[in-house]
């Protein structure tokens, strides 16, 4: 008993220090930011802040690298979220960074093999046929490692290799304590006027939160692993490893080994006979469909979670297919939030920067009260002069124009009430790395190439969910159209058998004009319903528009016939 109390202080101790440390980490650079870009500019050395700039983000990222990699835990996965972000932060940060998606020190196999056991209630060598005792992945949360399964699990399963992925020990106790440090550094966050206006970075941690716990649970894993491979069962392009459930645990997750080339080993590919840059649009599109059409999505989709499998020939011709793995860090999309990025797809492929505003705001990242006029401007700019050009093009531009045009849509940018929606976290996430792993395939890369097909199709279907919605509305107000004649007459009917005494004939004539005002409206309303229809479905259905336009000349002459009656 003293023993287990001694242990429990030394636990409580760490993890006081730990927590210590990162608040410390915050604080001093927190203080620094504050000191440097919004003091000193407050008092004329905004230069001197310029100045300093590339050099002092260039020693953050290396002093919260070696944070990382020494505590491990949430602090890589933060680390990684940084690194992905190339579209807000400069490359003095996402260059450092970039080395902990694989940077992460393996857990001595004893600990994996103790945790391991105990979870699955037997001996490794009783479970599994054979198991490798140097990983093939460490992550910040597990690691991974080959193994067969015995006879009577592959009999009953058809697979034989599997990856055994066991967590590391203790790393519930260490999210427990990054997540109080990250929320006492959101508080601190939120005082910030500038931050709060741009985001509820509380609610952004607790978003955080919510996806680290998901992680720590592979039985959660597991079941998004299943869901993600029926999303994609008919699409030969994707595969998904299969699921031992009878090996699978909370803390131990045991899945097909799939195995094969990383998406990014440009090498590799090229040495099995397939060309990087054929890779780089098929996974943009693969990206797309989970964003903008499943709305279940891998956030986490970096290199080392995506392989290039080779497949004989399918009926598409490709000989290769791409196979995701890591399902520990997913998110959703929801309707409202899908359909405006569906419009912003659409729009970004028109190059409409109005359109582009209006979606921007109906997603919520712009307050509804933001005046956008100059946002409109300044990305009908963009789109004039960078628009459809790809990564290589886009170095050939004199760096001086960028630099100008840069100062200038960075004004309106922070001239605006953005805010970041929730829920918009993983997506940013899994578009960055997107954006990345196909410019590092094809440095020509040029995301338009993708995007263009891809909202042509989503603006097809748009529209065929518009005619649809147009005919069904049609139907519905000729219906009603067309019944009000008759529940009027019945309505007349009753009161005439009624004790009121009708044969005033100053209330004859107001019921009769009343009929013949009716029977007037309902035959607009069907005219109007038969030639909008027809003129919406005259572009999928010629014949059809064309009919339902020609009897829309019925219902308006018998309102006009109706309104010379007296």
């Amino acid at each position: 008993m003293v023993g287990d109390r001694r242990d429990g202080d030394v636990r409580a101790g760490r993890a006081r220090a730990r927590y210590r440390r990162i608040l410390r980490f915050a604080a001093w650079n927190l203080a620094v930011i504050w000191w440097f870009e919004l003091f000193l500019p407050r008092i004329g050395l905004g230069r001197l802040s310029e100045r300093t700039r590339p050099r002092r983000m260039q020693q953050f990222a290396r002093r919260f690298h070696d944070l990382a990699v020494e505590l491990g835990g949430l602090m890589i996965k933060v680390g990684q979220f940084l690194s992905s972000r190339l579209d807000v932060l400069p490359p003095e940060i996402t260059k450092e960074l970039e080395g902990l998606q694989d940077e992460v020190p393996p857990v001595p196999f004893e600990q994996i093999r103790r945790l391991a056991e105990q979870e699955l209630g037997a001996p490794l060598g009783e479970v599994f046929a054979d198991l490798a005792e140097v990983p093939i992945a460490a992550a910040s949360l597990g690691q991974a490692h080959l193994a067969r399964l015995n006879a009577l699990d592959s009999a009953d399963t058809g697979l034989d290799r599997v990856v055994v992925k066991v967590q590391r020990p203790g790393i519930g106790a260490i999210v427990d304590v990054d997540l109080a440090a990250l929320r006492r550094v959101g508080g601190w966050l939120k005082r910030f006027r500038v931050v709060a206006e741009r985001a509820d970075v509380p609610a952004l941690v607790e978003e955080f939160a919510q996806t680290s716990f998901e992680e720590i649970d592979y039985l959660h894993e597991a079941a998004n692993c299943e869901r993600f491979a029926e999303d994609f069962a008919r699409d030969a392009k994707v595969a998904v490893p299969g699921v031992v459930w009878e090996r699978c645990t909370r803390r131990v997750l045991t899945l097909e080994d799939v195995t094969a080339v990383k998406i990014t080993d440009t090498a590799g590919l090229r040495a099995i006979g397939i060309d990087p840059a054929e890779v780089a649009p098929v996974f943009a599109a693969v990206m797309f469909d989970q964003l903008f059409t499943n709305g279940f999505f891998h956030a986490d989709p970096h290199p080392g979670n995506i392989f290039v499998t080779p497949v004989p020939a399918g009926g598409d011709g490709r000989p290769w297919k791409l196979t995701f793995i890591d399902f520990g860090m997913m998110g959703e999309v929801p309707a409202s939030t899908r359909k405006g990025l569906r419009k912003l797809l659409i729009a970004a492929a028109a190059r409409d920067g109005k359109g582009l505003v209006a979606a921007i705001r109906e997603v919520g990242v712009l307050v509804p009260t933001a005046d956008t006029v100059e946002l409109e401007r300044a990305m009908t700019h963009l789109f004039a002069r960078f628009g459809g050009m790809g990564f290589a093009e886009l170095r050939e531009v004199d760096p001086r124009e960028f630099r100008d045009f840069a100062v200038e849509f960075g004004d309106v940018v922070r001239s605006l009430p953005f805010q970041l929606p929730e829920n918009f976290l993983l997506i940013i996430r899994a578009m960055s790395l997107t954006s990345g792993v196909c410019s590092s395939l094809d440095e020509r890369f040029n995301l338009w190439d993708s995007v263009e097909p891809y909202a042509a199709q989503l603006l097809r279907d748009e529209r065929g969910n518009l005619v649809q919605d147009v005919a069904r509305q049609a139907v519905d107000a000729a219906g009603i159209a067309l019944g009000l004649p008759r529940r009027l007459d019945a309505l007349a009917a009753r009161i005439e058998e009624g004790s009121l005494p009708l044969a005033v004939p100053r209330l004859e004539r107001q019921v009769a004009r009343l009929d013949r005002v009716a029977r007037r409206t309902a035959s607009a309303m069907v005219f109007g319903a038969l030639l909008i229809s027809g003129a919406v479905l005259r572009g999928a259905d010629p014949v059809l528009g064309g009919v339902l336009m020609i009897a829309s000349a019925v219902p308006l002459l018998h309102g006009l016939w109706v309104g010379r009656r007296r």
